[in-house]
């Protein structure tokens, strides 16, 4: 059966690959994409939701979300990795859509539309999925599951030596999504960081001549150049789309209940995310936590679905 989703990201290269993969795969319907502010700025993040989709032309257009600037983030980004535009400095070039909505009223009114049916997939900050749980208390109980990418449960971040970006870069929203009573999935660093992606699956994207495949030979080089210049990795770490992989096929993941909360005030832990692992534990279970995953069908999972991307734009 498929699966209603909104992809909710910052793109960001690697939501790019998951958005590559999403808008063709015949186990999911995207029925939005929301823009959020994160790897680049709100501005940039909105426009980058709208190049992609314009790039790879899907058959079903979803509704398309605007990004506004948090309240309050940390004023980190992530253009040393993913460009100064956040895809590979393509200079993908989009018209200014003039009648745009804001990423919090099109998830809602996604929601509302088919109660209990819609999973949000959370490739981002969770800047948006906190303010439509304010804008909309009732919300929380219409949505079938949030899954999210981010966090770390060992505690080794990539942003500081505690947090994982995402949750350092809004953790007050985080912590409100968090606390929501909604079900939830965290897809953490411990897991993602499994799987290192070498330079072999340039030669598994599809051929330029797909949209699908002259799309990411544009952005996904500046990807591996900058792991290599910047972190001194040959290989590159796709976070959100190892997140998405748990959408597609969750029996490949192993996931532990537990209670998880994240850090909002510590001056060296701020969006830390702290899970309470102690024998007689005072905090109850409120998400499934990924332990561990089988990594080379996740990558299968990956190339096949980048595969079936590339006929159906070819």
């Amino acid at each position: 059966m498929t699966r209603k989703v909104i992809l909710d990201c910052d793109p960001g290269i690697d939501d790019a690959v998951a958005l590559s993969i999403a808008l063709f795969d015949p186990r999911v319907e995207v029925v939005a994409v929301t823009a959020t502010a994160g790897n680049v700025g709100a501005e940039q993040a909105s426009r980058n939701v709208q190049a992609i989709i314009e790039q790879l032309d899907p058959v079903r257009f979803p509704r398309v979300g605007s990004a506004t600037a948090p309240e309050e983030c940390s004023g980190t980004n992530a253009r040393h990795l993913h460009g100064e535009d956040g895809l590979g400095n393509a200079g993908i070039v989009v018209s200014r859509l003039h009648h745009q909505h804001p990423s919090e009223k099109v998830i809602s009114d996604a929601v509302r539309a088919a109660p209990n049916h819609v999973t949000l997939v959370c490739l981002g900050p969770l800047t948006n999925v906190a303010r439509a749980f304010q804008r909309d208390p009732d919300l929380p109980s219409m949505v079938d599951r949030i899954v999210m990418s981010g966090g770390t449960v060992n505690g080794i971040g990539n942003i500081t030596a505690a947090a994982e970006y995402k949750m350092h870069f809004d953790p007050n929203s985080a912590r409100r999504v968090f606390q929501s009573p909604v079900t939830k999935t965290l897809i953490p660093l411990d897991v993602t960081r499994m799987l290192k992606i070498t330079l072999d699956l340039m030669d598994a994207i599809p051929s330029e001549s797909s949209r699908v495949g002259a799309f990411l030979r544009r952005v996904l080089p500046f990807f591996y150049r900058a792991y290599h210049q910047q972190l001194g990795q040959e290989s590159v770490f796709l976070h959100d789309v190892v997140a998405l992989a748990a959408v597609l096929e969750p029996e490949l993941f192993e996931f532990k209940e537990m209670a998880g909360d994240v850090e909002t005030r510590g001056e060296l832990t701020l969006g830390a995310t702290v899970f309470d692992r102690r024998e007689n534990s005072r905090w109850l279970p409120n998400m499934d936590v990924a332990m561990g995953m089988d990594g080379a069908k996740v990558l299968d999972v990956i190339v096949t679905s980048l595969a079936l991307a590339g006929s159906a734009t070819g």
